[in-house]
């Protein structure tokens, strides 16, 4: 029987018996479960350093035409703002007749110089740039392994006599005379971009068919068993060869053949989670309620699969970069040309003698993948059900 207003205990006192009221929601803050998860992300001191790091590297990585470009970032001229970076200028503004100007030769440079001023971004080379003037024949070493002897050559061209005269290659080129600092920081962008789109669709791809598997069943379940056991068996590199054949790969094609077979990966925990859950109290309450299956797999099924799911994604974007990495290191992967850490492994694999290819690759690479499984670990450490409700 109902009781009474008069007769109903006040907010701040427990019942004998029963579970403990819910703690209130803080609008615009989060949860008591979401903070105690936070609090074992950030008590996981080296996932959770590293995490920041490579964010903090990635975020970087973003404004790489701002960082690394063979064009001013902006440049004054006759009283007109202009930006190189974003625009490309004929060059009869100049006083040239060429259809895009090039900022780098010493007549536009003389004549920005004569008429306002331009600014420059730290690393004045992009990933594609063809530096004619190395003071050593091509891959050249990084430019402060070099002696004053050997760049004066070209120093004295631009005017001066030392090295420090010259545009400083800080990690070297590689054998087509391209800055290797800047084909790193436009190859990490590309890398982690193609990690990241991939590991979101596959793993929304995953949780559908896995929650369609766990929650239906029977014959449903069964079939899509069967054919994901034909459809894993397929071998992707293969696939990837062959459709290279016909088709000149790029970073969609790529992204586009990985997404076929890459979804697989999370259908199997998924698909156990909503197996287990669909039989819960409060599932069959819900049914009894007369809400859609829709609604029941959205609402109360996928917040609690989705924890496993969080917690294999900075896996699957490890494995998703290890994958675009290899393409191009076997020269499967993105165009010939295109700023990549496994194009750049495999200049090091062809150039021994130098050292500083192979070096820089294996450094970046070992370094990018070792953030992502340290974050992994704290993201693990995050959702563990033993240290949330300890």
């Amino acid at each position: 029987m109902p009781l009474r207003p008069d007769e109903r205990p006040s907010a701040d006192v427990r019942p004998e018996f029963g579970p403990p009221p819910a703690a209130p929601l803080i609008r615009g803050g989060l949860s008591p479960l979401n903070r105690r998860r936070l609090a074992n992300f950030r008590s996981n001191r080296l996932g959770s350093w590293s995490f920041l790091i490579f964010m903090a590297l990635f975020v970087i990585s973003l404004f790489a035409e701002l960082i690394a470009n063979d064009r001013p970032i902006f440049v004054s001229y006759k009283g007109e703002w202009l930006t190189p970076v974003f625009v490309d200028y004929p060059e009869e503004k100049f006083g040239g007749f060429l259809a895009v100007t090039d900022f780098r030769s010493e007549e536009i440079r003389k004549e920005i110089a004569a008429n306002g001023w331009a600014i420059w971004p730290p690393i004045p080379f992009s990933y594609d740039t063809i530096n004619e003037n190395l003071p050593t024949p091509s891959p050249s070493p990084p430019t402060w392994m070099l002696s004053d002897a050997q760049c004066r050559p070209v120093a004295e061209r631009l005017g001066g006599t030392t090295c420090a005269d010259i545009p400083w290659h800080w990690l070297g080129t590689d054998n087509t005379t391209r800055d290797v600092l800047a084909r790193v920081i436009y190859g990490f962008r590309i890398s982690v971009l193609f990690g990241l789109i991939l590991a979101a669709v596959s793993s929304a791809i995953g949780v559908l068919a896995g929650a369609v598997q766990g929650y239906f069943g029977g014959w449903v379940d069964l079939a899509f068993q069967r054919f994901i056991e034909v459809w894993g068996g397929i071998p992707t590199l293969y696939l990837i060869i062959i459709i290279s054949a016909f088709i000149a790969p790029g970073f969609f094609v790529l992204l586009g053949i990985m997404l076929l077979f890459s979804w697989v990966a999370l259908v199997s925990v998924v698909r156990a989670e909503f197996l287990r859950a669909r039989n819960f109290e409060y599932v069959r309450a819900a049914r009894a309620l007369g809400l859609s299956n829709v609604r029941i797999m959205r609402v109360h099924l996928l917040p609690n699969a989705m924890v496993a799911t969080l917690t294999f994604l900075p896996f699957i974007l490890n494995g998703s970069i290890t994958t675009l990495t290899s393409l191009d290191f076997l020269g499967f992967g993105l165009p010939p040309g295109s700023p990549s850490l496994g194009e750049l492994l495999a200049q090091g694999k062809d150039n021994l003698t130098a050292p500083w290819l192979g070096l820089t690759g294996f450094a970046v690479i070992a370094a990018m993948l070792s953030l992502l499984v340290f974050a992994g670990e704290a993201v693990r450490d995050a959702f563990d059900p033993r240290k949330t409700f300890a």
